[in-house]
């Protein structure tokens, strides 16, 4: 028996396919109706997102003694010319009947308002309706402020009439997420089928990789929604929807590199399972290394202080791992039970040539070993040369105002109540204090400097006293999510923390972001070496060897300042975005560095098999052609499915999917076809220190190394 056929022949042996085959079918029958309720799952509240340690996180948690968690919708009425009688009759009949108000979480009894700009001659009023964000607030949210716009309409004759403030916000963000999952789903389906046309040249071919990928995402979403339900593992709507993406860019991406093997062995032999068992034993080794790369990247998101940061990391493993199952077992069996006519009308007959020796890579090999130092230096400073747009870069956070790539209604009258009224209102400060010192800590915020004068007190709906503890609020001056109001949290901060033995903490929405930021940044500094350091233990177990590894990882990191650099340019010359949300580069980066190694690992394991028996220099030269074709397919795939990212109305989700998308074709068309070949002709047998084919450039045999 040829050595490593038996292991493949576990999965696609002449019996094992079937048995596999049902395996994956019963799975799936029982997983189908759990996977559809992985939505249902998300928990999309503020804890969800926010660092776990934070006094932001502890004032959330501590003020649920004093009141339900709730967040104000602020409808928002103006008129430039001065509110009329007729308006302000409106007005106050609105106000009544929100009060009496309970629908989707609405507490109408604890509805404040309307508030005027002015008292003589006003141009705009507000009211405040509270909604309760419980474990069921995310879900109700978007239904809340549409009964809200129910009662008070849309305005019109010159009334303006805007629905605002965090609950208006959140609304809208809630419907931006709405169907996120379908939505991914079918964009990143839509890609796959158009790449998987262009690569196969086979209507019928991509059927089955379509087949394995889905059912590795309906297993995955399953599996995720079971441990989300009694495990407790934090699932959102960002983790969900990079789940769908993930799974299907790598899925697809392990498929396309084991149908490249298996292609060629059905041309050297004439049995298919055969042919697939010596493809699984000579592919499989680099598609696992791929996927753990991936699993454990994400992994060390756990590391993470951002509950959403760290909550991705599992998620993102389990899809991966799930995905990487599915292209190992069912994805094989599917291929070997339909036979060679699968790949009409370009079969691979047994005895045919090899294609790949004539192609277009083989001639690049060829051009680029002619002078391999001209062309990596050429290549490196050009990257480097595109890595300058990172002076553009401005990952410091985004306000609500430009966190949607349209302008939602909500944003609309955040504007217009910016007009009229203090710019916190609606999103106040809140503190919590020791009831004995609670008179001095209520100075010390309003003498703050940016708190609006007269603005302290309790809020509405709440027990005056818990626990020897007192819960209060206060309007900021500045926009809830500008840095104005970010000073003013710290100054508030430094303040009240130095009163003694008040025990006093500020929290709120603004602080929330405060807090956000600084986690981020500390996830930055703590998680990419962490990656960079997995990456490399991996490649030199599969390479077996160092410097070829710490090549590897110098090309990954020059192709993401690159990515990232162009990206920059692109937000602010081309899309005209206002800025990019803190760990921005900490996802871009994990995201390319854990895919954007595959194409490294897949081309470099085969230059090493060829060179085992060719010598480096021809392993490389033959290495790129055999593998030139899959992998750049693969990697058009990647970044088609992470575009499908821009289609949903968010700008820190298109910044995200343009960027790993960029990052992924540099990777795929430059930094591995071009840097990364010519390095290794360059370097040369020493690129394998201290593996023995670094001191000959002409081997016994594979087994020898």
């Amino acid at each position: 028996m040829t050595r490593g056929r038996g292991v493949g022949h576990l999965v696609c042996g002449r019996r094992a396919k079937w048995v596999v085959l049902v395996l994956w079918l019963i799975l799936l029958f029982v997983v189908a109706p759990l996977a559809s309720k992985l939505t249902d799952a998300q928990d999309n509240d503020a804890a969800s997102w926010l660092p776990g340690s934070a006094e932001s996180t502890q004032v959330l948690q501590a003020s649920e003694e004093f009141r339900p968690e709730q967040i104000p919708a602020v409808v928002v009425y103006a008129r430039e010319s001065g509110l009329t009688a007729e308006d302000r009759a409106q007005i106050e009949e609105d106000a009544r009947e929100l009060k009496r108000l309970t629908d989707h979480g609405i507490i109408g009894a604890q509805t404040r308002g309307p508030v005027y700009d002015r008292e003589t001659d006003p141009r705009a009023a507000q009211i405040y309706v509270p909604i309760t964000m419980d474990e069921k607030g995310w879900e109700r949210i978007a239904p809340a402020v549409d009964s809200i716009r129910d009662d008070v309409g849309e305005g019109g004759d010159g009334l303006a009439v805007h629905i605002t403030g965090p609950g208006g916000t959140s609304a809208d963000f809630s419907e931006a997420f709405e169907g996120i999952d379908s939505t991914l789903l079918l964009s990143a389906m839509a890609v796959v089928i158009v790449m998987l046309l262009f690569t196969y040249r086979s209507p019928t071919l991509l059927v089955i990789p379509l087949l394995a990928v889905v059912a590795a995402l309906f297993t995955a979403q399953a599996l995720i929604y079971v441990l989300a339900e009694h495990a407790g593992l934090t699932v959102n709507g960002q983790s969900a929807g990079i789940l769908t993406v993930l799974v299907f860019g790598a899925g697809t991406d392990y498929a396309l590199l084991l149908v490249a093997r298996y292609r060629e062995e059905l041309r050297r032999h004439e049995d298919r399972h055969e042919a697939m068992a010596l493809a699984l034993h000579r592919a499989g080794p680099a598609v696992i290394a791929s996927g753990a790369t991936v699993v454990l990247s994400m992994l060390v998101l756990l590391a993470a202080e951002m509950n959403s940061t760290s909550g991705l990391g599992p998620v993102a493993a389990i899809g991966v791992t799930v995905a990487l199952l599915a292209m190992m077992t069912l994805f094989p069996a599917l291929l070997v039970i339909v036979g060679r006519w699968i790949f009409w009308p370009a079969i691979p007959h047994f005895g045919t040539a090899d294609p790949t020796e004539r192609g277009v890579w083989a001639r690049m090999g060829r051009r680029i070993a002619g002078r391999p130092r001209t062309t990596w230096i050429a290549t490196a400073a050009a990257l480097a040369l595109c890595s300058l747009g990172l002076l553009q870069l401005r990952a410091e956070g985004i306000g609500n105002a430009d966190a949607f790539t349209g302008k939602p209604d909500s944003i609309v009258g955040q504007e217009v109540s910016a007009r009229y009224f203090p710019a916190g209102s609606g999103d106040p400060l809140v503190i919590i204090s020791n009831q004995a010192q609670a008179r001095e800590v209520g100075r010390t915020v309003a003498d703050t400097e940016g708190v609006v004068p007269d603005s302290l007190g309790l809020p509405p709906g709440t027990k005056p006293f818990h626990d020897g503890k007192v819960l209060f609020e206060a309007t900021m001056a500045d926009p809830a999510d500008s840095e104005a109001a970010k000073d003013t949290v710290e100054r508030v901060r430094d303040a009240v923390h130095a009163v003694p033995d008040a025990d006093a903490q500020v929290g709120g929405g603004t602080a929330a972001l405060l807090d956000m930021d600084r986690a981020t940044t500390h996830d930055n500094l703590l998680i990419i070496p962490l990656v960079l350091l997995v990456v490399l233990l991996i490649l030199c177990a599969l390479l077996r060897a160092l410097i070829a590894p710490l090549v590897l990882i110098g090309t990954v990191i020059l192709s993401f300042a690159a990515a990232l650099g162009i990206s920059a340019l692109a937000f602010r010359h081309l899309f005209d975005y206002a800025g990019e949300t803190t760990d921005f580069p900490l996802f871009v980066f994990v995201f390319l560095v854990a895919l954007g190694i595959d194409y490294n690992i897949f081309l470099t394991t085969r230059i090493r098999e060829e060179a085992a028996h060719l010598g480096t220099r021809q392993g490389v030269v033959t290495g790129l052609a055999a593998t030139g074709a899959v992998i750049t397919s693969a990697g058009l795939v990647l970044a088609g499915t992470f575009a499908a990212l821009a289609t949903l109305p968010m700008v820190a989700f298109a910044e995200i999917g343009f960027a790993v998308a960029l990052g992924v074709l540099l990777d795929t068309l430059i930094v591995r076809s071009v840097l990364v070949t010519s390095l290794f002709l360059d370097i040369g047998p020493k690129v394998w220190w201290p593996n023995r084919l670094a001191h000959e450039d002409n081997p016994r045999t594979p087994s020898s190394v």
